[in-house]
């Protein structure tokens, strides 16, 4: 749903498709609000495996500063009992975030395909573009319609 402005880049047709009502637009604009909110819960996930790598490296140079100091007790003792902890049953974050992306993310992105596919004939974001439009000012800088637009369409 891509055309080319006079700059060479791309523009998303985010009009809204001929016969679809507002309620409907409302919805879709509800369900892609909820994406969003799964895309900041999938980052989440990633923040968690980021921090518990960092904090398991961390845990390893603790325990070799333990045992380089002359304290070899405590050192076996963060060594077997911290580092490469699982952090549920069995798992690592890694695993975490792939069963995330299997079992939650990728269904879901799913559903919001299809739905955007099938009753906005594949055009996203037209609520926000709606009210981009309700609530911009026509004809003045930095309120365009579009990148590169100078004129108020």
């Amino acid at each position: 749903m891509a055309t080319t402005d006079g700059t060479g880049r791309d523009q998303i047709n985010h009009d809204r498709p001929t016969g679809v009502d507002d309620a409907t637009v409302a919805a879709v604009g509800k369900l892609s609000e909820a994406v969003e909110l799964l895309e900041r819960v999938r980052g989440r996930f990633f923040d968690l495996h980021q921090m518990v790598g960092h904090l398991d490296l961390q845990m390893g140079e603790a325990a070799e500063m333990l045992q380089a100091s002359g304290h070899p007790e405590a050192a076996a003792l963060v060594e077997h009992q911290a580092v490469g902890r699982n952090v549920i049953d069995g798992r690592w974050t890694f695993q975490l975030v792939e069963e995330f992306n299997e079992q939650f993310y990728e269904p879901i992105k799913q559903v919001e395909r299809q739905i955007t596919d099938e009753l906005m004939a594949g055009r996203q974001h037209v609520f926000e573009a709606e009210m981009k439009e309700r609530r911009r000012t026509h004809g003045a800088a930095g309120h365009e319609r579009r990148p590169g637009s100078t004129t108020d369409e």
